[in-house]
């Protein structure tokens, strides 16, 4: 069943790194495969994913590697995360991307990684892109953000009340996820209203976010 993934891997895999449109389209199919494999065999997935990451001689292929791994509860996940940040400490952009890999992630415990990532030395609210790349990342992985009970709202709605004093125009960006309460079933819908509510309530909201929470309450 896997069989037909794993030859394609191999085969985008032999294709020698270029600029040109070939080679660039089988950059994004080697890693697409692992998407799909790590769906049906993930140890399988995560060995191939190790491989890529460690031979790879370009960032397109090494995060993508990543990318997989991020979602796998397997041993390599650690151990290329710790060397990813390691390569590419004091690289802001890369370690944003970092940090987005892992919110983003189909890994079942992607909203507690959060959680932990938000007390990473490398994060401060003081920083908006790095804000954006955690937490945006987080609002928009639908699994985590949606996940039965609401914490994923409520992450989202903490952020949202401990943002808006130290900077309202990156906070108020935040509230538009939450603003889709009309498009949930009707569970959901209720516990992500009730955040909005919540941050509406709080007394001293910036005009900025005032506005977009009032919007999405309609």
């Amino acid at each position: 069943m896997n069989g037909p993934l794993t030859a394609l891997h191999d085969r985008v895999c032999a294709v020698p790194y270029s600029r040109d449109a070939a080679a660039r389209g089988a950059r994004k199919l080697k890693t697409q495969a692992l998407v799909y494999l790590a769906a049906a065999a993930p140890r399988q997935a995560a060995a191939r994913a190790a491989v890529q990451y460690r031979s790879a001689d370009n960032m397109t292929d090494r995060q993508g590697a990543l990318m997989v791994l991020c979602g796998l509860d397997v041993p390599e996940r650690a151990e290329l995360l710790a060397d990813f940040h390691g390569r590419y400490a004091g690289n802001a952009l890369v370690i944003d991307k970092w940090f987005s890999l892992q919110a983003g992630s189909l890994h079942p415990h992607a909203l507690e990684h959060v959680k932990e990532l938000a007390g990473h030395s490398d994060f401060t609210l003081a920083n908006p892109n790095r804000v954006r790349a955690l937490y945006m990342g987080f609002a928009m992985n639908q699994a985590a953000f949606h996940a039965a009970g609401g914490a994923g709202y409520r992450m989202i709605a903490d952020l949202i009340l401990a943002l808006d004093p130290v900077n309202a125009q990156t906070a108020a960006r935040f509230v538009p996820p939450l603003g889709r309460w009309r498009r949930i079933e009707a569970g959901r819908s209720a516990l992500m209203r009730a955040e909005l509510e919540r941050i509406a309530a709080t007394p001293g909201l910036s005009r900025d976010t005032s506005e977009q929470v009032s919007k999405s309450l309609g």
